[in-house]
């Protein structure tokens, strides 16, 4: 099982001709997306097959609207790859063509662009990812977005983050161990974003192939405050987090938009005291997510589910072989920054 993106999602790429259209969608192609449209303005009526130096598999219908598109194709997802000063013109464009998930990838959006976005696509209950994350991937299924899919595996270990290098690194460990995803999501790290912490645990919640979650917050706003809020009264599966920043000096913005500690508020220490109470695994390093859920899930009995194998049948210390370590070489998405 899997949240929001799967082989159901027939995805339009809205700046599709674009240098990171063009790159990230040839990657989200040879993953295995139903890539159904592209939308570039001026272009519609043609076939598009990437460029040389990044060829598609198969030509692409562009239209001039995301409205086209979606009566043509029937697509029901779009994938953001516009400049900042169009990009939130493109998620209201989006949601008013009836697509019910947007991902923005885009960085730098004014902040007045995005509140305004904000209330329209809450208001007309389209899902929005981002704006500046990585995206969204179910291993094996579908990905959506910049995240490199080759670390990613299937499983049953749901990640949420604000950091999308974090992401990457979270995901890198579970693998490493055996330990696959769900689905993982890069929410974004700009001070008005579609989908919160709350949002993401909520549908891990609920997802039955789900069993455990990793959740990577930074400091700035309450966002973590609020998930460890809703976690305590309604998540019985195990949680592992981290914050970054606990070095940050108040009023400087740290890396993200909205990882600034203001008022005295959104600090590490804050957040993680309240994720500790919630009964989250708080680790202090990231270097260490893989290793505490793999402990975590050994406990709960659940490591067999999420490496694939038959759950242990005797005590919970007893969660199936450990995998052989297989170290690739690290890769970073080519033709835009990671560090979101």
């Amino acid at each position: 099982m899997s949240i929001l993106v799967g082989k159901s999602t027939r995805l339009v790429v809205q700046g599709i001709t674009g240098g990171e259209g063009t790159f990230h969608t040839r990657q989200m192609m040879e993953y295995g997306t139903n890539v159904v449209a592209g939308v570039t303005p001026g272009k519609g009526g043609t076939a598009y097959r990437g460029n040389e130096k990044d060829p598609f598999s198969r030509d692409v219908p562009v239209f001039n609207t995301v409205a086209e598109a979606v009566e043509a194709t029937g697509a029901n997802a779009s994938v953001i790859f516009v400049p900042a000063s169009f990009a939130a013109d493109a998620i209201l464009e989006a949601a008013s063509a009836g697509i019910t998930l947007v991902v923005c990838i885009t960085e730098g959006i004014p902040t007045r662009d995005m509140l305004r976005a904000y209330d329209v696509v809450r208001r007309t209950g389209v899902t929005l990812i981002g704006p500046n994350c990585p995206g969204v991937i179910s291993p094996g299924l579908c990905k959506v977005g910049i995240m490199p899919g080759f670390i990613h595996r299937k499983g049953n270990v749901g990640v949420i983050s604000r950091s999308g290098t974090l992401t990457y690194e979270a995901v890198w460990q579970l693998t490493e161990r055996g330990i696959g995803q769900s689905t993982c999501i890069g929410i974004g790290g700009d001070p008005v974003i579609g989908t919160r912490f709350l949002d993401a645990v909520t549908l891990f919640n609920e997802d039955p192939g789900t069993d455990a979650i990793i959740m990577i917050g930074e400091i700035g706003g309450t966002a973590e405050e609020e998930a460890a809020a809703y976690i305590r009264k309604h998540v019985r599966k195990p949680v592992v987090g981290f914050i970054a920043g606990r070095t940050a000096p108040p009023g400087r913005r740290m890396g993200h938009a909205g990882a600034i500690i203001a008022g005295g508020k959104g600090t590490a220490q804050e957040k993680m005291a309240a994720m500790r109470a919630a009964g989250i695994t708080v680790v202090e390093s990231p270097a260490m997510i893989g290793e505490t859920m793999e402990k975590v899930l050994r406990k709960r009995g659940l490591l067999g589910h999420a490496t694939g194998e038959k759950p242990a049948k005797t005590s919970a210390r007893r969660g199936g072989r450990k995998p052989a370590a297989r170290r690739l070489a690290r890769k970073k998405p080519a033709g835009r920054k990671t560090k979101r």
